[in-house]
C-alpha cells in the first residue's frame, strides 16, 4: 500500500479465544463494516480445530475476508497477507465500507 494514501482501519488484536470475533461482528454491524482476518492459522483451509475460526453463522452476519483461502501445503507469509489485505482495505474504502482487521498475528497487522 502507498504510505501517503493509507485509509483508516479499525484493528482488533489479541490472543486466541479472547472474544475478538464477537466484538468485531457487533462493531462491524454498527459501523457498516466488514472483517479482514489477520490470523496466520485461520487463513488456511481445514485448520478449524484450535484456531477459533469464525463459525459459518458468524461469517454470515458480517462478510469475512482472508479466512480459508490457502491450502495447508501452500506457503503464505506476512508479505502476502499485506498485499492481499491492503488491496481488500482499499476496495472496501472505495465503496464506503469500514474495514475491521481482526486477529492474533501481530506480524500480519504490523505488515500493513
Amino acid at each position: 500500500m502507498n504510505t501517503e494514501a493509507k485509509p483508516n482501519i479499525i484493528v482488533i488484536c489479541g490472543p486466541t479465544g479472547l472474544g475478538k470475533t464477537a466484538v468485531s461482528i457487533e462493531l462491524a454491524l454498527d459501523f457498516h463494516g466488514e472483517i479482514i482476518g489477520a490470523d496466520s492459522m485461520q487463513i488456511y483451509r481445514y485448520m478449524d480445530i484450535g484456531t477459533a475460526k469464525p463459525t459459518r453463522n458468524e461469517q454470515a452476519q458480517v462478510p469475512h475476508h482472508l479466512i480459508d483461502i490457502v491450502d495447508p501445503d501452500d506457503p503464505f507469509d506476512a508479505a502476502g497477507f499485506a498485499k492481499m489485505a491492503g488491496e481488500m482495505i482499499m476496495n472496501l474504502h472505495a465503496v464506503g465500507i469500514v474495514p475491521f482487521v481482526v486477529g492474533g498475528t501481530g506480524l500480519y497487522i504490523k505488515a500493513l
